[in-house]
């Protein structure tokens, strides 16, 4: 049964607002950290990555993946923080309008870092909902080994 610390589940959870995807290497309970093939097409593997990849193709069984939200989660978050933590109308209203068009992350984005205010609480909330998906990844996980 894998169970993280609420160290580890927040590093995974960094990992993963930053592009990677992550391993946690069940008998050594080490978290390794690759870039997202997504993210980083363009990316040469060193070799430790390559032989962590390698690794994990041999003993599949060893590992526990962990991956970032999927665009729609990721769309939803906003939407709830946009909802539940912005209390101003007006820059409600721009949220909504912003996540109602295309490159909607990107210019949520853009305006959450313009406000200074919620800057901050986006970035802890987001973390937070984070460290959720970790624990959501990791129940699941459990329940694929019973």
């Amino acid at each position: 049964m894998l169970t993280l610390s609420e160290k580890e589940v927040e590093n995974i959870a960094a990992q993963l607002l930053k592009g990677m995807i992550c391993f946690y290497q069940l008998d050594k309970k080490k978290i390794h950290h690759l870039p997202d093939d997504e993210d980083y097409f363009n990316y040469d593997l060193t070799p430790e990555e390559e032989d962590i990849l390698d690794e994990i193709d041999d003993n599949p069984e060893n590992y526990a993946e962990f991956t970032k939200m999927e665009p729609a989660q990721e769309h939803q978050m906003m939407e709830t923080f946009a909802d539940r933590i912005v209390k101003e109308r007006n820059f409600q209203d721009d949220l909504f309008n912003a996540l109602s068009k295309p490159k909607a992350a990107t210019a949520f984005k853009f305006l959450i870092d313009s406000s200074g205010k919620y800057r901050d609480k986006w970035i802890s909330y987001r973390l937070d909902k984070y460290k959720d998906w970790i624990k959501e990844q990791v129940d699941s996980f459990n329940y694929a080994e019973e």
